[in-house]
């Protein structure tokens, strides 16, 4: 009882004393897409925050900002994000940019405080293929153009359309934050009340779609975690097409057109064999009998 009574104020000393708590958490981006990790404190509370990648360190900023360094300014000679990194002079966050598969592995967050000292780990992976694939649309004019996130949007998650680089639409967890086309600060008339926006999917569908509408949508996805972002884009190329014949009329040309082939090719078929036929020789029977008829007379 003794040894069990010893054993539980030891913990409570090393815990009093600041002892490391280790939490983890696993993150899974794909490359091109940013990630931020989160330290849940403010530097003004005079934290030392140390980030490190498989060991190393690449990052660090005081709590009075008198140490501040990122990448090779942390360990000179490590060049494996190159510029990759930012910092968060207010929280000490990292946001890792344009992702590599490189940088899959084992990020620590070293935490010093003056009263407490903590440690988290986050297992990121990084999927080895590139997310800024270009999807190609083509549609006529008139016609109703959806575009789909193919993700499963969840109620925290922030979904922002852009088309060629404007704010067209955005939908986050604040419904009062909701907006389409001209509700969106950046945003113009083109669309005209011909935007829809999916509250569930995050999907976005023009109306009425013209020629004007062709070009690049562009839809930013950040998935909000309590410990981490994830911040992924899809790009979608949109061709509209000017609206000709109906499908009736299209189908009623290709049938004319195969009738006045067959025409054609009936003409030339009868002319070829005419032809053949008057030109080809005369048997000696009969040319025997129109001689002798001819010398009777």
């Amino acid at each position: 009882m003794k040894l069990f009574i010893h054993l539980f104020l030891m913990i409570l000393f090393f815990l009093d004393r600041g002892v490391f708590g280790v939490g983890s958490d696993s993150v899974s981006v794909m490359e091109e897409n940013s990630i931020t990790l989160y330290t849940g404190v403010k530097t003004n509370q005079q934290e030392d925050i140390k980030w490190y990648f498989n060991d190393i360190r690449i990052a660090h900023i005081s709590g009075d900002l008198n140490k501040i360094c990122t990448d090779v300014q942390c360990n000179e000679g490590t060049e494996r994000f190159r510029d990759r990194l930012k910092l968060d002079h207010q929280t000490g966050s990292l946001t890792i940019t344009h992702t590599r598969n490189t940088h899959s592995g084992v990020y620590k967050l070293l935490i010093i405080g003056s009263s407490r000292n903590s440690e988290k780990i986050f297992n990121v992976t990084v999927y080895g293929f590139s997310a800024s694939e270009l999807y190609e649309v083509n549609k006529q004019e008139g016609e109703s153009l959806t575009l789909n996130p193919s993700e499963i949007r969840k109620p925290s998650d922030v979904m922002t359309w852009y088309f060629n680089d404007i704010l067209i639409a955005e939908i986050t967890g604040d419904p009062n934050k909701t907006c389409t086309d001209v509700q969106c600060e950046d945003s113009d008339e083109r669309f005209k009340d011909r935007l829809k926006l999916d509250h569930q999917t995050g999907s976005l569908t023009i109306t009425h779609i013209t020629n004007t509408d062709s070009g690049v949508y562009k839809l930013q996805i950040i998935i909000i975690n309590s410990s981490f972002s994830v911040t992924g884009v899809k790009r979608f190329s949109v061709s509209v097409i000017e609206s000709g014949l109906s499908s009736g009329a299209v189908a009623g040309i290709v049938v004319v057109g195969v009738l006045l082939v067959s025409v054609v090719a009936g003409v030339i078929y009868y002319r070829h064999h005419k032809s053949h036929n008057d030109h080809a020789p005369v048997p000696k029977s009969e040319t025997v009998e129109q001689n002798g008829d001819g010398g009777s007379n």
